[in-house]
């Protein structure tokens, strides 16, 4: 397995586009091509850094703390996989885990294919081997179980949020939101996920709450609201903005009902109603949801949201 020479290394531009190849259909209909390469190429200007930054190298050698791999080994990899496809390829952990290492998939020449995945499993092992990465992660626009033998991971569940504010369903009168003050209510929602948690144990690898600093911060820029049923907190929803695949978005922070007040079908009508309180409809609310969460999965398709792809895992 060779690695492609310095000078060989694409553009993010040039990752940009073939990234935009692989989005869904429907996403292109949001954001023409023509604006949605820069921000592509913003996310692949990123990835490049993590190819070439020592010091960003010797900052993760130092936080992870593994003794047989040395700082350089920590550089994402431009990587000659089979004829005609290249591929860039980051060494990841779940949750910052160092228990629980993976390969992503950050780039590549040309959009991969099924009689791809031997020879990127291969490379993955080949270049991250020291690691023992568990998979290879790699996104497609194809429906869940798309293609045999590719683990389960997180999906994009997205719509124009002017699309999802236009909703005609009835809302309960009861359910309401309210700008989110602080953090004085962040013990309830960690208590109502440990509630799940206990109740469906596969739950805790699929979902977590948000952090006091990522509360903060959601806070900060206007987008976090209490749930309120008939003036009593019920939970949060909240987004920030971002540009997640490409798209001008607000990506959900947290979509959240205490388990008191589940069961009453309030939970699609939080999403109506963020998108409601959020104040640019011309972006895209966004989201991810692990395909094994079919409570969370299934709230959001009821509520308007799409599946547009995800990520995938490839056992190395």
């Amino acid at each position: 397995m060779s690695q492609v020479s310095e000078t060989a290394r694409p553009t993010p531009e040039a990752l940009a586009l073939v990234t935009l190849q692989m989005q869904h259909p429907l996403t292109r209909r949001w954001l023409p091509d023509a604006e949605r390469v820069p921000l592509l190429a913003e996310q692949h200007e990123s990835d490049l850094e993590l190819a070439t930054s020592l010091e960003i190298a010797r900052m993760r050698a130092a936080h992870f703390g593994f003794g047989h791999v040395q700082p350089e080994d920590y550089l994402d990899r431009w990587t000659a996989v089979k004829g005609g496809l290249y591929a860039l390829l980051s060494i990841r952990f779940e949750g910052l885990d160092r228990d629980n290492p993976f390969v992503n998939l950050s780039g590549l020449w040309r959009p991969w294919t099924p009689a791809d995945l031997p020879a990127l499993a291969r490379a993955a092992q080949t270049v991250y081997g020291a690691f023992r990465p568990k998979y290879l992660r790699l996104f497609s626009a194809e429906p869940i179980d798309a293609f045999a033998g590719l683990g389960r991971d997180r999906r994009f569940l997205a719509a124009p949020i002017s699309d999802l504010a236009a909703v005609t369903t009835q809302l309960p009168p009861e359910l309401t939101l309210r700008p989110t003050a602080d953090a004085s209510d962040l013990g309830q929602a960690e208590a109502a996920y440990a509630a799940v948690d206990a109740q469906h144990p596969a739950h805790a690898g699929q979902a977590s709450v948000l952090d006091a600093e990522d509360l903060s911060n959601t806070i900060a820029e206007g987008g976090m609201f209490d749930v309120l049923v008939s003036g009593e907190w019920a939970g949060y929803a909240g987004a920030r903005k971002s540009t997640e695949l490409g798209l001008h978005a607000y990506e959900v922070q947290e979509l959240l009902l205490a388990p008191a007040y589940r069961g009453r079908g309030y939970g699609p009508h939080l999403t109506t109603l963020l998108a409601r309180a959020l104040p640019q409809p011309e972006r895209v609310l966004l989201g991810t949801v692990h395909a094994d969460n079919r409570g969370a999965r299934n709230a959001a398709l009821r509520a308007g949201r799409l599946d547009v792809g995800g990520w995938a895992q490839l056992p190395v």
